[in-house]
């Protein structure tokens, strides 16, 4: 498919990008900017006793799930010194190896369940996964091609499994209602549901928030929306619906739109726009600091 893809592009234009430092320079914002973004890095940056697991899902296809995963993944990785995982839950074709620029995929997360045992170190371990840079490491849910459903038996397996040999894992979970995402929402310390910036997008998200005020307190407590906003100009307003969305008790984080992230290829941190760098730190640090308060 390398053929497929065109050359990735910057998340801005130079032109943007121009008069967003000479904006920055001139209101002196930098200052501040760096602040706090040296305050999200302390965040990001703290130890965990047991490994955290944060499950990110959707109530349908093209929410941009698998994009917030990878965007989660990376940040933590190059913010923290543990190693990080990436775990494709999605059945059957998910896009999340792609996304991270996976060349080569061996052993899937099914394989997984039958291999790993309580005395395996973590070199044994990683031996099964793909490699990613800043000390991140994936397990694929298939090799490129359909295969088994994993299921919840699987998926537990797994993750009991693995959560001792990595301070974060991030699960790329099947769509809702689906039985495994389910369960990874219940099992994961910090949730995250991935919606897109569209009015049935919200609408859709605000019924799944509603379900999970019926839960135990703490699962709305630890959900965090991620509201994508996919196209230069929106058709709804964005600060509304993010109101709208909050309303029903969860945290929400605009990812604002990115050339880069909506193209749809392997994500390439360096050629995102400052905007979309800087509200997946936020993202991702509100969603950490939430799985610390869940043990």
């Amino acid at each position: 498919m390398a053929a497929v893809a065109r050359r990735p592009v910057r998340g801005e234009a130079v032109a943007v990008r121009a008069a967003r430092a000479v904006r920055r320079i001139v209101s002196g914002s930098a200052a501040r900017e760096v602040a706090a973004l040296t305050r999200t890095a302390e965040v990001l940056q703290q130890p965990v006793t047991t490994g955290r697991q944060i499950a990110v899902t959707s109530i349908r296809g093209g929410a941009g799930k698998t994009t917030v995963t990878a965007l989660l993944g990376t940040t933590y990785a190059h913010y923290r010194q543990d190693p990080v995982l990436l775990v494709e839950a999605d059945p059957a074709l998910g896009s999340l190896p792609l996304r991270l620029g996976a060349e080569a995929l061996r052993w899937t997360t099914a394989d997984l369940a039958d291999i790993a045992v309580p005395q395996m170190s973590l070199l044994d371990v990683t031996g099964y996964l793909v490699q990613l840079p800043d000390n991140a490491w994936l397990l694929p849910g298939s090799q490129g091609r359909i295969g088994a459903m994993v299921d919840t038996v699987t998926y537990e397996r797994v993750m009991v499994a693995l959560r001792r040999y990595f301070g974060v894992t991030v699960v790329d979970c099947e769509t809702l209602p689906a039985e495994v995402a389910r369960v990874a929402l219940s099992a994961a310390q910090a949730r995250v549901i991935a919606a897109p910036a569209t009015l049935d997008g919200v609408t859709s998200t605000y019924s799944v928030l509603q379900w999970l005020r019926a839960l135990p307190a703490h699962v709305i407590e630890g959900t965090v929306v991620a509201l994508s906003v996919t196209t230069p100009r929106p058709g709804i307003d964005i600060d509304a619906a993010a109101e709208r969305l909050a309303s029903a008790g969860a945290r929400v984080h605009v990812l604002p739109y990115d050339r880069h992230l909506a193209a749809g290829g392997p994500l390439r941190t360096e050629l995102l726009a400052r905007p979309a760098r800087l509200a997946a730190a936020r993202l991702a640090a509100e969603v950490f600091e939430l799985s610390q308060k869940r043990r």
